[in-house]
């Protein structure tokens, strides 16, 4: 658990989820990705169905107060060369009259310690390069996700790394409902 400060002045505190979470956390996912066209707005779903084949290995809440205001999970990926110790990020929520205030970059910070704190090897994600690119993902030429744009397709390795291939997220990730 961690301590700190968001820029609107509330103290933040970043922590594993627990039971009581679970709601909050589905509520918060819902709110921050329905306004994206880029979503299909599955994504409270595939948190729940990453939970229930119980492959949520870092699933950390930031909380204001007594609310949770934030959410970020990783599980484990496959890469087709065999390269062990690779996961996904996905999703990273914040309530979205809270956005721009420092609470997802402290979820990413804690949520990559995590990962590290594991023995992972790297981490991937399909995201905005812009934004992510300030916590070292790079589109990496050797790891591909079939259908995504390759621009898109971002990783931060941990260690050196030669893993290459097509990697793919956990079934998970078709949940619809």
């Amino acid at each position: 658990m961690i301590k700190g400060r968001c820029e609107l002045n509330m103290d933040i505190v970043i922590r594993n989820e627990i039971k009581s979470d679970i709601k909050a956390i589905s509520e918060i996912t819902k709110a921050a990705f329905d306004t994206l066209p880029i979503s299909n707005h599955t994504e409270q779903f595939i948190i729940d169905a990453l939970r229930d084949a119980n492959v949520l290995a870092v699933s950390l809440v930031a909380v204001a107060g007594e609310k949770v205001v934030g959410h970020i999970a990783f599980s484990p990926v496959t890469i087709s060369d065999g390269s062990p110790g690779w996961y996904g990020l996905g999703p990273i929520s914040v309530l979205p009259e809270l956005h721009k205030q420092g609470i997802g970059k402290s979820l990413m910070r804690e949520g990559l310690s995590s990962l590290k704190s594991l023995g992972a090897k790297g981490c991937i994600l399909v995201g905005d390069p812009g934004y992510y690119g300030r916590f070292g993902f790079r589109s990496p030429p050797d790891l591909v996700i079939e259908g995504v744009p390759q621009e898109y397709v971002l990783a931060l390795p941990f260690v050196e790394s030669k893993s290459h291939g097509t990697v793919v997220f956990h079934e998970a990730f078709t949940a619809t409902g």
